[in-house]
């Protein structure tokens, strides 16, 4: 019975109309107006609906307002249909064959009764629906890695599906980053350089600046040994300083075509703010789907062990292995489920003093939690300084293997920390008494921390040392101009290096040690060192931590180095099937799976705060640091920012009136306000859904009562058949 037919009801009178459900009914159904059946009364819902039609009826009587009887389903099926004639599909309907082909009876005989240009709406509307359903078919099979991605769902679940899935999201963040770098910027120079345009550099003119801050040295007298080659293309440094691939490589003022004067500085700072947003927006786009199912997720315990039983299975797993794998991890999962359950218990019967205790050992813990980040940052603070302060020596001066143990410390210190960190924090985790599931989520944002604060540690080492003069004033030029003439294309270097170390460990990682691991378990298993080492786990949230790292070090990396998104683009493709060769034959995946929604989900909101911390740094250099005047678009401007005002001057009067209106605090405030406004209304609209969802949980409930209540009476009557039989 439904709510609103219960509340027109008197309080002390039988209902004329039995309990049914929606899904129960079809069109053939008659009107809901039978005779009751006297036990049906007796059921939960109709009890619960029985107890709220009292006050609902009241408050219909005060409002002066009668609740009509329900329809008949089928007839409000059919004017439901007929109010969004072409608009809505038959196949989202959930009825059966017969019965859509009757609704499409009925299309096709009110079609006779429209004019012809309604007609035409109506199937130039179906064609096009038509049209775009075939376009998405097609647009499905050009998807990159289509089939090894279903192919890896098929064999190892979605959990890991999901990892690779991310990645070729990855793939195609990083290939449109590049895609406006190129068109803003590079494609400009292009044309010009090699004369494919009628066009011309505007080069910059050297204004009120000493000439010692436009000395520039870029490569090296002398013999050049083979192996310096080598370094330059690890580190980025000789010949490869001089190229495109650096920020020092645009020291022009623009690009002077026929009718206008293409502004590169203004150009070079919109495609920074352009793949800074796009990468924002489309984060965010991406994981509302995965936040909604979450929210929807929100169950309580009695439902969580039951959509593990009786829902928690894939049906896209093909493989033996898998199956069985996944069997493992449900069981883990509802044992999970059952320590937190105990661990909830014992928190509820802790006394006080064991509550001092453990609070007291947790705050101990985190101590030692963040005495490892302070020595991890501090030493890697002290292997930038030693390394920027002796990576000035000719080569000639050292050997080959120091040359590039200096250039590369800083990336090595941050590799160990990254590695190291992990293993202590999962050991310090055990002794802080949380349930499973928290120790999960506790560690992977200690170690998100670790791997991306590294990055900013760095950056912001380079930044002070950049603005630090030991035996001379820096008033000259903004900064240390001795020891960074660009210091734009040495931090552009040092992304680099990082981006290349990063892709050497993961193939040296999968080669060197996953295949002879690989070897040793498959040909020594009888070793009981080789048993207790066991197989490589292929981890999917240590995977993805690897990637978002990677991922962090493009975005700051691309303001420096515009063609490090090119760079991260075919890292993530090479990573892309090095992981699909390790996972097929050298990794067996982890037992503690993650299902794909949660997956999409957490990789998104890890993905996300690696964006805002990459933001950081970024909007401090172009906004606090003085520009290189050797270098670089941006010689003529004090900072990077400054080119925003000087073009808002050149605007019309009135244009300029209106931005700085704008951005004036009394257009601030109104909107503001406004938004506060809009967030308020938004989460209004939260709590209305909430309770909706609520509502449904209710009713879901309460037809599992139903249902055990109607079994219970079918066996009672069955019993009473039998011996009255007997």
């Amino acid at each position: 019975m439904s709510e609103s037919s219960a509340s027109a009801l008197p309080p002390g009178r039988p209902s004329r109309q039995p309990f049914n459900h929606p899904e129960s009914l079809s069109l053939d159904s008659s009107c809901l107006s039978s005779p009751p059946v006297n036990f049906l009364q007796e059921l939960p819902s109709y009890r619960s609906i029985a107890r709220k039609r009292t006050s609902i009826l009241s408050r219909d009587k005060q409002s002066g307002t009668l609740l009509k009887p329900t329809d008949c389903y089928r007839s409000s099926l059919e004017e439901g249909i007929t109010e969004n004639f072409g608009t809505q599909s038959i196949r989202k309907y959930a009825l059966n064959i017969s019965e859509k082909r009757r609704l499409r009876d009925i299309q096709e005989a009110q079609m006779k009764y429209l004019s012809e240009w309604d007609q035409w709406k109506q199937y130039s509307s179906k064609s096009w629906k038509r049209f775009l359903e075939k376009a998405g078919e097609m647009a499905t099979h050009l998807e990159l890695w289509r089939e090894d991605i279903r192919s890896i769902e098929g064999k190892f679940g979605t959990g890991i599906q999901s990892y690779f899935s991310f990645l070729r999201f990855l793939v195609l963040l990083n290939l449109v980053i590049f895609l406006i770098i190129f068109m803003l910027v590079l494609l400009p120079v292009l044309l010009t350089k090699y004369k494919i345009t009628n066009s011309s550099f505007v080069l910059i003119p050297f204004k009120d600046m000493d000439i010692q801050c436009t000395v520039y040295p870029i490569s090296s007298s002398g013999l050049i040994y083979f192996y310096s080659y080598i370094i330059d293309l690890l580190s980025g440094t000789g010949f490869l300083e001089e190229t495109c691939l650096f920020y020092g490589h645009y020291t022009i003022d623009g690009v002077k075509f026929q009718n206008f004067t293409y502004d590169l500085p203004l150009a070079y700072l919109v495609s920074t703010i352009a793949y800074l947003a796009l990468s924002l927006l489309w984060i965010v786009k991406r994981s509302v789907e995965g936040f909604k199912i979450n929210l929807i997720r929100s169950e309580e315990h009695f439902q969580s062990y039951c959509n593990k039983i009786f829902a928690g299975w894939d049906f896209c797993i093909t493989n033996r292995g898998m199956a069985n794998l996944k069997h493992s991890s449900l069981r883990y999962e509802l044992r999970a489920d059952l320590e937190e359950e105990r661990i909830r218990q014992k928190i509820a019967e802790r006394t006080s003093e064991e509550t001092i205790r453990i609070y007291s050992l947790r705050l101990f813990l985190n101590c030692i939690v963040l005495a490892v980040l302070a020595a991890c940052f501090y030493a890697i603070y002290t292997a930038t300084i030693f390394s920027q302060e002796h990576m000035k020596k000719e080569i000639d001066k050292m050997i080959f293997g120091e040359n590039l143990l200096i250039l590369y410390l800083p990336s090595i210190v941050i590799t160990l920390a990254n590695f190291i960190t992990p293993v202590i924090f999962a050991k310090i985790i055990h002794y802080e008494d949380y349930s499973p599931g928290f120790e999960i989520r506790l560690t992977i944002l200690r170690c998100v921390f670790m791997r991306l604060a590294t990055i900013c540690v760095l950056v912001f080492t380079l930044g002070s040392k950049i603005t630090s003069c030991d035996n001379y004033t820096c008033e000259l030029c903004g900064y240390n101009q001795k020891l960074y003439p660009c210091w734009e294309t040495q931090v552009g270097q040092e992304m680099y290096k990082l981006m290349i170390f990063d892709l050497i460990i993961i193939l040296a990682v999968t080669l060197f040690v996953d295949f002879p691991r690989k070897l040793l378990v498959t040909y020594c298993s009888s070793w009981k060192v080789i048993q207790c080492w066991g197989q490589q786990e292929f981890a999917i949230p240590d995977n993805v931590l690897g990637i978002v790292y990677g991922q962090t070090i493009c975005w700051i990396g691309a303001f420096f180095s515009p063609l490090i998104p090119a760079i991260a683009t075919m890292k993530f493709i090479i990573i892309f099937y090095v992981k699909e060769m390790s996972l097929i034959y050298t990794c067996r995946p982890s037992p503690r799976q993650f299902r794909a929604s949660n997956s999409n989900f957490f990789f998104l909101l890890v993905l996300l705060i690696g964006l805002c911390l990459a933001i950081i740094p970024l909007t401090i250099s172009m906004a606090s640091i003085p520009s290189s005047k050797a270098c670089g678009p941006f010689t003529n401007f004090n900072t990077t920012w400054d080119v925003i005002p000087k073009t808002v001057s050149t605007f019309p009067s009135s244009l300029q009136s209106l931005i700085h209106s704008v951005t004036s605090e009394a257009f601030a405030v109104p909107f503001f306000m406004i938004i506060c406004l809009i967030m308020f209304y938004f989460i209004a609209l939260a709590g209305a859904h909430k309770q909706v969802v609520d509502q449904l949980r209710e009713q879901l409930s309460l037809e599992s009562r139903d249902k055990r209540y109607l079994i219970q009476k079918l066996t009672e009557a069955q019993k009473d058949m039998r011996n009255q039989l007997d």
